[in-house]
């Protein structure tokens, strides 16, 4: 399964006792912008009719918005692997995971932590490395961002700043070979 943004398999942005509508209106926003195929809140600790303060793209019209009273509560759809986004000792940097086919990310409170339940329920625990947290918004945008850099079809890198400047010729599979810089005379023509 691909969507718009080329990514493969299917995923899901979630959060755990958020109190914080506008941050919630945010990361769901994010979320649709990014191709997610649901969105979901843990007991939820807000008032839902602040949420498209946010919620400018009006995504709870494009995407599922499950909300589930407890953890206990909480379903996931068959193979689906949950990761959670926390900075503990024991979780693994961002930039050295392998993110699963079939995700459901989810992340925590204002002002504090996922709770140890969830933590314990997670298949992954993943943080982002950085010197402190930031807004939960953010750091829901990094993962989405580095899941479709990961598992998105998208033309690689070039060895040299900038951009793909040329096709040279087309790959085994059919994608297209840039080059960044000028032609050696003998590859012209």
């Amino acid at each position: 399964m691909a969507d718009a943004t080329g990514m493969r398999g299917f995923f899901a942005v979630g959060v755990e006792r958020i109190s914080k509508p506008l941050n919630v209106g945010n990361l769901v926003r994010t979320a649709h912008s990014f191709g997610a195929n649901y969105f979901f809140t843990i007991d939820k600790q807000y008032d839902e009719r602040l949420v498209n303060q946010a919620d400018t793209s009006a995504a709870s019209g494009h995407l599922p918005v499950f909300n589930y009273p407890n953890l206990d509560a909480l379903t996931l759809p068959r193979g689906c692997q949950l990761v959670g986004v926390e900075l503990v000792d024991e979780s693994i940097p961002l930039p050295s995971f392998r993110h699963p086919l079939r995700a459901a990310y989810v992340l925590g409170p204002e002002r504090d932590s996922l709770s140890p339940q969830l933590q314990e329920r997670c298949d992954f625990i993943v943080q982002i490395p950085m010197k402190f947290c930031v807004n939960v918004g953010v750091a829901g945008a990094i993962v989405m961002y580095d899941r479709l850099i990961s598992l998105g079809r998208h033309d690689p890198r070039p060895v040299r700043a900038g951009g793909p400047t040329e096709t040279l010729k087309r790959g085994n599979f059919g994608k297209p070979i840039f080059r960044t810089g000028p032609m050696a005379p003998e590859e012209e023509g």
